[in-house]
């Protein structure tokens, strides 16, 4: 690619405008991790919020600790 077109590429649209932006607004969020899942429309219909998929998997995570205990013995 061609000086020209690559500086062309670079340059923002007018209509971008980040005079409001702060720097590091979400650094330490970053930092401290986060664990993005996306779901399938299936199932985000089934579980709306974050608060609903965390009962669920906790459920589920009980029942499987309660199998394997099961077999354990």
């Amino acid at each position: 690619m061609s000086q020209a077109k690559n500086r062309k590429a670079d340059e923002l649209r007018a209509e971008y405008d980040f005079s409001g932006g702060v720097r590091g607004k979400h650094y330490l969020a970053y930092k401290a991790g986060t664990n993005v899942v996306v779901l399938d429309p299936d199932v985000a219909k089934a579980f709306p919020d974050a608060s609903s998929v965390n009962r669920a998997l906790r459920l589920l995570l009980e029942v499987a600790e309660r199998q394997f205990s099961k077999r354990a013995t």
